[in-house]
């Protein structure tokens, strides 16, 4: 089993040092080799070379993959989803790189989204999760020597009012701010005010707010919810992912009744914090094609410039999560 505590750590790491190190270092070197182990994504034929900022994979087998202490089996919304399946879906849109996100099913154990970042060096990114309460800042500098480069954070059973106290909390957010390491968090739009006081405690912290921050998971779009996350775009350093569109307002294809939304969004904080994603594989199940989420940014939304879509699909998650210098 995989033990971060086993790598090296360093007290005061550079950005420049944990972009260098590890997995990271061969990403350009990798791509042109086609050294990525089966059939990696391939651009589509037009050029584009999409990222996809949030897909979660994981493997059904359960020995060397362990479920969390007490997460059932049976809540497993399918018995795997591999990144030989994930690309199926990404190779006929363009998508050459993708964010992975550690699954719930796993908990803080991220064995299996490393493995996957090894097998396919320079494809994949990824979004760790680590126990707050457990030396946070040696295991977030650890994992970022494996390649990660964000941090999943949600409220659990906290209150919407006091999710982000704690000791623990602040260390991560003091560690990605010293490392140029994100902090995502899942949430729903009652945490935005706190999520808004921590992003002003900590300013130089990246911080990528995922889904849109689920404004209309409940088919509700209210200019409240709207207002609060508009309203974190005054802190420098806060992004937005566009994404989940099959979990949101009236969750089906075309997508077009998000598009109020994310031009607030955009006229908020400007193309440059925002990034397209999946939320894969949920995007591909239940009748939902991944097709139709990105070609919601690529072609139906008439207010994105080119410009706006560079960025949306490619450039923002790029800087963030992929670029070595």
């Amino acid at each position: 089993m995989y033990d971060p505590m086993n790598l090296p750590q360093r007290n005061r790491p550079t950005r420049r040092e944990f972009l260098g190190a590890g997995a990271l270092a061969v990403i350009g070197s990798a791509l042109a080799r086609g050294t990525a182990a089966a059939d990696p994504p391939v651009a589509d034929p037009r050029g584009e070379q999409y990222i996809d900022a949030h897909v979660h994979v994981w493997s059904d087998d359960l020995v060397r993959y362990p479920l969390k202490a007490g997460f059932p089996k049976e809540k497993m919304r399918r018995p795997s989803f591999t990144p030989e399946d994930l690309f199926t879906h990404t190779r006929p849109c363009g998508v050459t790189r993708v964010v992975l996100i550690q699954i719930s099913y796993y908990g803080s154990d991220n064995s299996y989204m490393l493995h996957m970042m090894h097998k396919y060096p320079g494809i994949f990114s990824g979004v760790a999760v680590v126990d707050p309460d457990d030396k946070p800042r040696a295991t977030m500098l650890a994992l970022a020597h494996q390649g990660v480069r964000g941090f999943r954070i949600g409220p659990g059973q906290a209150s919407a009012e006091h999710w982000l106290d704690g000791d623990g909390m602040a260390a991560m957010w003091k560690c990605a701010a010293d490392a140029g390491l994100a902090i995502c968090p899942l949430i729903n739009p009652q945490h935005l005010p706190a999520l808004d006081r921590m992003s002003a405690r900590f300013p130089e912290t990246p911080v990528v707010i995922d889904h849109l921050a689920r404004i209309g998971i409940d088919g509700q779009f209210r200019e409240t919810d709207i207002d609060a996350l508009c309203g974190l775009a005054r802190n420098k350093n806060v992004r937005v992912k566009v994404s989940a569109f099959s979990a949101l307002g009236a969750k089906k294809a075309p997508h077009l009744d998000l598009a109020p939304l994310i031009r607030r969004v955009l006229n908020a904080y400007g193309p440059e914090r925002l990034m397209w994603a999946t939320d894969g594989p949920w995007q591909m199940m239940d009748g939902h094609a991944y097709r139709d989420s990105i070609d919601l940014i690529r072609f139906r939304l008439d207010f994105l410039t080119d410009h706006d879509r560079a960025c949306l699909l490619r450039k923002t998650a790029e800087k963030l999560f992929f670029l070595s210098s």
